[in-house]
């Protein structure tokens, strides 16, 4: 079992790398994403250079990834583990990098190094102009490689989160998922950018399973999104 996330992504490119890894829905907008291995590696790559090589960040720098349920939440979180940067989702707590959703903007503006998503289909750019010092995700993520190679890799014993280390997460517990089933495909509507919810992308993750989020779920929707997406399991919070 791979200890660390760019050995685990690794693996996942090499034993299939077309099948369905990130889908996302929203009863909202209408909106779907899918991601196969291969298109949430490249984002994860072109992610991991930006957090890298514009922003400065090192190994064992933290990011606040504060966003709602949506597609690009798994995207961060790996990109932050590909780096060997720690992940947090509490935004009492000092971080070298801020990334929010356009409702962050008013409240981390003036809270150092801020990296704001529009979370428009597509992954683009804001369309009015982001208060001065916010960087536009959507304007900067498209120039960063395709590929990425950290000059110094995460270890195992590296942190991931606050007390957790990157084997520590990547090893399943087996029950933080009601009705999970190894290399399944789960969906729910917990929020992977959040304490509780990033259960929900690790199961699938380290299982060689698969994730479907649904933002704004119209419960008179969920059973036919079970059937249509042919998921084994369902996590409704």
């Amino acid at each position: 079992m791979a200890a660390t996330f760019p050995a685990l992504l690794a693996d996942l490119l090499r034993a299939d790398p077309g099948r369905p890894l990130v889908t996302f829905y929203d009863d909202a907008t209408g909106e779907r994403v899918e991601l196969s291995v291969a298109t949430y590696a490249n984002w994860v790559a072109k992610t991991s250079s930006l957090f890298v090589e514009e922003f400065d960040l090192e190994r064992g720098d933290t990011v606040l990834v504060d966003l709602p349920t949506h597609w690009l939440a798994p995207v961060f979180v790996g990109a932050a583990w590909n780096a060997g940067l720690v992940v947090s989702f509490d935004a009492e707590q000092p971080a070298d990098l801020t990334v929010c959703g356009p409702d962050g903007l008013e409240r981390y503006a003036d809270s150092g190094t801020v990296l704001a998503s529009a979370l428009l289909p597509l992954g683009v750019r804001f369309r009015d102009p982001l208060p001065e010092g916010v960087h536009d995700f959507g304007a900067e993520v498209w120039s960063q490689p395709d590929s990425f190679i950290p000059w110094d890799p995460p270890t195992p014993d590296d942190p991931a989160l606050a007390g957790r280390t990157q084997q520590d997460v990547l090893t399943p517990a087996g029950d933080e998922v009601p009705d999970y089933v190894a290399g399944g495909r789960l969906l729910t509507t917990a929020n992977p950018a959040s304490p509780r919810g990033l259960a929900g992308l690790l199961a699938p993750l380290v299982s060689g399973g698969s994730g479907i989020w649904i933002r704004n779920a119209d419960p008179d929707r969920i059973e036919r999104r079970v059937a249509d997406e042919r998921a084994t399991a369902r996590w409704v919070v």
